[in-house]
């Protein structure tokens, strides 16, 4: 079902892998009265969990031109060693690494092992998405502001979002960085708002990195990523929330 639903998205399925022996993970999510989410989670062991190094599709990952990933597969093995090959060849292949950690801390053994893992491959990407609640969670300050999310920056970034909710993103590069608006809506179900906007971001970058050097340009890059994030929440659901091109025009003609 999920492969179909792929598919009629306009995803190539060639990367998907079938365990017999395993099941697909379960999330319920439970919603807040302001739209924010709960999750709970059914692996026991899931299909995702088994993923072995050598099921692989490396010629897959070689040709991308953006390798975007989380952190949920690295609480364990084989499914860790498989996420460290992917990166290591989309890496030596010339891929844009993006990393959304994706912080979900009822899968993890505890808080500790989620920070340790998450940071222990943080100097390896090129982009970083956090939201407001992760970056507390990472660095142990409740503050949110550009001291502390810069103690998360390093040398190789090309770029570091920290995603505000209803307040926007901040955006850090190593010439610039800057505050961009959200946009107003009536917030129903906040799940895949994150995917939403770090999906739309890198949608325009894909084919033309030097966007991330140019301030003016990355700014309406990510303005019509807020607005892909926002739309997003005004739906019930994931996939079936996610905007179409005319939504998002729509609503960035109307905030002009």
């Amino acid at each position: 079902m999920l492969a179909g639903i792929l598919k009629e998205n306009d995803v190539i399925a060639s990367g998907i892998n079938f365990d017999k022996g395993a099941r697909t993970a379960l999330a319920f999510v439970t919603l807040r009265a302001d739209g924010e989410r709960e999750f709970m989670f059914y692996r026991n062991p899931s299909a995702d969990m088994l993923l072995r190094p050598e099921e692989l599709n490396l010629e897959l990952i070689r040709s991308a031109k953006v390798f975007h990933y989380g952190s949920i597969s690295l609480i364990v093995e084989p499914c860790r060693s498989a996420h460290l090959e992917a990166m290591r060849v989309a890496k030596r292949a010339g891929a844009l690494l993006s990393y959304d950690p994706n912080l979900r801390l009822p899968l993890w053994p505890s808080a500790e092992e989620a920070r340790e893992q998450i940071l222990k491959i943080w100097d390896e990407a090129d982009v970083i998405k956090v939201s407001d609640v992760e970056l507390e969670f990472l660095t142990g300050s409740d503050k949110i502001d550009d001291e502390t999310a810069l103690t998360l920056w390093r040398p190789n970034f090309k770029l570091l979002l920290v995603t505000l909710g209803e307040n926007g993103c901040k955006y850090y590069t190593k010439a610039f960085h800057g505050t961009v608006d959200a946009f107003h809506v009536k917030t129903i179900d906040t799940t895949g708002a994150g995917d939403s906007f770090i999906g739309a971001l890198l949608c325009k970058i894909v084919d033309d990195q030097s966007v991330l050097e140019d301030e003016p340009k990355l700014r309406e890059i990510l303005r019509f990523a807020n607005a892909c994030g926002a739309i997003t929440t005004t739906k019930k659901g994931a996939i079936p929330a996610l905007p179409s091109p005319d939504e998002v025009h729509k609503l960035l003609n109307a905030e002009k």
